[in-house]
């Protein structure tokens, strides 16, 4: 895995076999964030990375400028490889929690510019992601939340859905604060 862009572009790290993360591809990383970097500012944004894995999503937001990244997380192992390469990198924003993500958005509060979330592909409660975030009011007024998911998964028909992006079998589905017929 490598850091796209920002002032820690080019810098790689890989995730040791144990890690039962599935980070996202460079390729559709670099698709993301190229497609973000046009849609909005990524400098001074505070971000929920949900599902933190690796930590790869979340370090290219800090990379990018982003003023802090929230990560949650529930396993020790993956916190602990996120934390080993926080310090390699000497970032110091990037806030991590242990914690079951829908037990921590149960109790979360705030505003995020940005939201993203890498669930397991195969997580029976992944459907429920963008109403959760919408109702918990987490996102800013021109937020967004990003969820990645698998190819069985649709949410044209939601209400916040904006848009759907494919890259190989990684699909990015962005959600607006607002309802989308709302905007127009």
């Amino acid at each position: 895995m490598r850091i796209v862009s920002g002032f820690l572009k080019g810098r790689r790290f890989t995730p040791p076999t144990q890690l039962k993360a599935r980070p996202t591809t460079d390729f559709a990383k670099e698709g993301l964030f190229n497609l973000l970097s046009n849609r909005m500012e990524l400098e001074d944004i505070h971000v929920l990375e949900l599902f933190s894995g690796s930590g790869s999503i979340g370090l290219e937001f800090i990379s990018r400028g982003a003023t802090s990244v929230t990560g949650v997380e529930i396993s020790a192992q993956h916190i602990g490889y996120i934390r080993k390469i926080m310090a390699e990198l000497g970032v110091k924003n990037y806030y991590l929690q242990k914690a079951d993500v829908f037990k921590y958005l149960e109790r979360a509060s705030g505003s995020y510019q940005l939201i993203f979330a890498d669930p397991p592909y195969q997580l029976k409660e992944l459907p429920t992601l963008p109403q959760i975030i919408i109702e918990k009011g987490l996102l800013a007024p021109n937020g967004i939340f990003i969820l990645e998911h698998g190819r069985e998964h649709q949410f044209e028909n939601h209400p916040h859905f904006i848009e759907e992006r494919k890259y190989g079998n990684v699909h990015f589905t962005f959600f607006a604060a607002t309802p989308v017929a709302e905007e127009k």
